[in-house]
C-alpha cells in the first residue's frame, strides 16, 4: 500500500489523505473486481441461454468447430464473470476472459480494420482482466476466505 507508509505520505500533495487512500485501497479493488465480474456475466448471460447461438460468429473468426467454441465462449463470459465477481479462482477466470478479450481486440483492430477506435473498449476490458490475472482476488474474495489462490 503506497499511501500507508510515512515516506509515501510525505510525497502526497495532501498528506492527510494518505490514511483515507490506505483505508479505501482494498475496497476500491474489490469494487472494481465485482463490477468487472458482474458486467462480464451480464454480457455472457444472453450467450448462456443459447450456448450455440454464436457458432457462426466464432467460425467466422476462424475457430472451428463452432459447436465447441460457442458454448465455451458462453461459459467463459457467464460463469467466469460470476467467479471473478465473488473472487473464486479469480486468476484462471480472469485469464480465460483475457483471452476472449484479446481475440475481440484482434477482430476489431485487424479483421474489421477498425484500428484503435474499434478495439478501444476491448483493450480497456483486457487491461482490467490482466490486472486481476496478476493481482488475484484480494483479501475480500472467496479465494482469501478459503485460504487458497491459484
Amino acid at each position: 500500500m503506497l499511501a500507508s507508509t510515512d515516506t509515501s505520505r510525505n510525497r502526497l500533495i495532501v498528506p492527510a489523505l494518505g490514511g483515507l487512500y490506505a483505508t479505501l485501497n482494498n475496497s476500491a479493488e474489490t469494487l472494481l473486481r465485482a463490477v468487472t465480474g458482474v458486467f462480464l456475466a451480464i454480457h455472457g448471460s444472453q450467450k448462456i441461454v443459447n450456448p450455440f447461438g454464436a457458432t457462426e460468429m466464432v467460425e467466422g473468426l476462424g475457430f472451428y468447430p463452432g459447436a465447441f467454441w460457442s458454448p465455451l465462449l458462453a461459459c467463459t463470459e457467464f460463469f467466469g464473470g460470476i467467479l471473478i465477481a465473488i473472487g473464486l479462482l479469480t486468476r484462471p477466470a480472469a485469464f480465460a476472459g483475457l483471452i476472449v478479450l484479446l481475440v475481440t481486440v484482434w477482430f476489431h483492430w485487424a479483421t474489421m480494420g477498425q484500428g484503435f477506435s474499434g478495439a478501444e473498449k476491448s483493450l480497456l476490458w483486457a487491461a482490467i482482466l490482466a490486472f486481476f490475472v496478476i493481482r488475484g482476488g484480494n483479501r475480500h474474495s472467496v479465494d482469501a476466505r478459503i485460504g487458497k489462490a491459484f
